[in-house]
């Protein structure tokens, strides 16, 4: 099962798809006579000149680096053939604040003491390059001609996947779930569902039509007390059923079959409520249709729960500066075509382009309960028929492409239960906690703003 969709991971920086690294440049430490420290001019490709805004811990953030999250920002903000905001105080100032964020993140990552090794770097490597449909040789030259030495492009890379690492390791440690919430939580549920029970109930039905007169309202009623007294003497209530009643299911003994509760009338639940499989209603029942002499056949209220699951693959592609979020859904649609024109299998697309840890079983995310991926991507798959695909769904780890491949039908034991719901709660405290970490770190970051030389 893939950990980047499932709810309670936390969700990184997206990463260098698309040769999304900055270029290298040289670096000339120059001094200013408005502000005396060390400022560093920055000169590299496409660059007159450039500055360090920031001094976050040991990382620097520069004007440029604040130019090109501001184009980002505004691009994901605006409609595919829209028209581009305008860049604001405001806006700057968010992207100015999202890379000193980015910057306190990855300080604390590296000093983690947590690793990435070479294997998993190489893998990285490859998706960028089938992504972006090239060889290793022309990926290189790709680098190269960004002005990125390759050894650069593949430290930035490691960075990113180590705080997608870290994120969840410390998030995760912060979204402690208690026994007490869990009991609150299933509680409550089990209040809201009651109606969910399954019962199968039997009866016999004496009709009484409108505008019935007392009389004949007497022998029905007399009908019916007869009918209940041999149940009592200990006659077959299939028998007496198909004598007496005048219910559509009589030549089935009266049975009903095997409903959910809140498909049945309130009166029958609560006729039956306190009787054991097998028993009688003690007493006639008067409704609107008539007189009932009601059994209870089987009830189905075990401590398990039934539920849907649904067996699913994914392709997803994660947008970067040179991989926009529109060309992502393009290339999404492009590969749906394939699929349906039959020239590609989603199976085989998966494997060759999809950013996720299931690309290897062409995307396979085996079969899940209801709340196990972001809301998001349920959502949208559970629109789906089996056999249904989805056109581009956008969630906080990219852009997808969805199939069902299946669903079934089955029930939830008590353990399993109480880990649903375990989920459930730690996906609801999931923002807050993150937040909190975020600026905890920030807090004890050592940030200095420089102005412009």
């Amino acid at each position: 099962m893939t950990d980047l969709l499932r709810r309670l991971r936390v969700p990184g920086l997206a990463l260098a798809i698309g040769l999304c690294a900055a270029p290298a440049f040289a670096q000339l430490q120059i001094r200013s006579a408005a502000n005396p420290q060390p400022q560093v001019l920055i000169r590299g490709p496409g660059f007159s000149g450039d500055y360090i805004v920031a001094v976050v811990n040991s990382e620097l953030v520069t004007a440029a680096e604040v130019e090109q999250r501001i184009e980002r920002i505004r691009a994901a903000s605006t409609p595919r053939g829209g028209q581009l905001p305008p860049v604001t105080d405001p806006l700057r100032q968010q992207a100015l604040d999202s890379l000193i964020e980015e910057r306190v993140l990855l300080t604390y990552a590296r000093d983690s003491g947590m690793r990435v090794d070479d294997v998993e770097i190489d893998r990285a490597v490859q998706t960028i390059a089938a992504q972006n449909k090239m060889t290793m040789a022309q990926l290189r030259d790709r680098v190269a001609a960004d002005g990125m030495d390759f050894a650069r492009f593949r430290s930035n890379l490691r960075d990113q996947i180590l705080l997608e690492r870290v994120r969840e390791r410390e998030v995760g440690q912060r979204t402690r779930v208690t026994d007490a919430e869990i009991d609150k939580y299933l509680a409550d549920r089990n209040v809201a569902g009651a109606r969910d029970i399954e019962l199968n109930i039997a009866q016999i039905l004496i009709p009484v039509p409108e505008g019935t007169g007392a009389e004949d309202l007497a022998q029905r009623q007399a009908r019916a007390e007869a009918a209940l007294a041999r149940l009592r003497a200990g006659e077959d209530f299939a028998v007496v059923a198909r004598e007496v009643s005048e219910d559509g299911n009589r030549a089935r003994g009266g049975e009903i079959g095997l409903r959910p509760a809140s498909r049945l009338p309130d009166l029958f639940v609560e006729q039956v409520r306190g009787l054991r499989p097998g028993e009688v209603s003690p007493t006639v029942l008067r409704s609107g249709a008539g007189l009932h002499v009601l059994k209870l056949l089987e009830r189905r209220d075990s401590s398990g729960v039934r539920i849907t699951q649904t067996r699913a693959r994914h392709i997803l592609l994660r947008p970067s500066p040179q991989l926009s979020a529109d060309l992502a859904r393009q290339r999404l649609l492009d590969m749906r075509t394939q699929i349906e024109r039959g020239s590609n299998t989603f199976e085989g697309l998966a494997r060759q382009f999809s950013e996720d840890a299931s690309a290897a079983q062409g995307g396979d995310l085996g079969w899940v309960n209801p709340g196990a991926f972001v809301p998001e991507f349920e959502e949208a798959m559970n629109r789906l028929t089996v056999g249904g695909i989805s056109q581009p769904v956008s969630s906080r780890f990219g852009i997808h492409l969805i199939e069902v491949v299946d669903r079934r039908e089955t029930t939830l034991d008590a353990k399993q239960l109480r880990e649903q719901a375990r989920s459930a709660l730690r996906e609801q405290k999931f923002e807050e906690a993150y937040l909190e970490w975020a600026k905890e770190l920030r807090s004890r970051a050592y940030v200095e703003m420089r102005d412009p030389p």
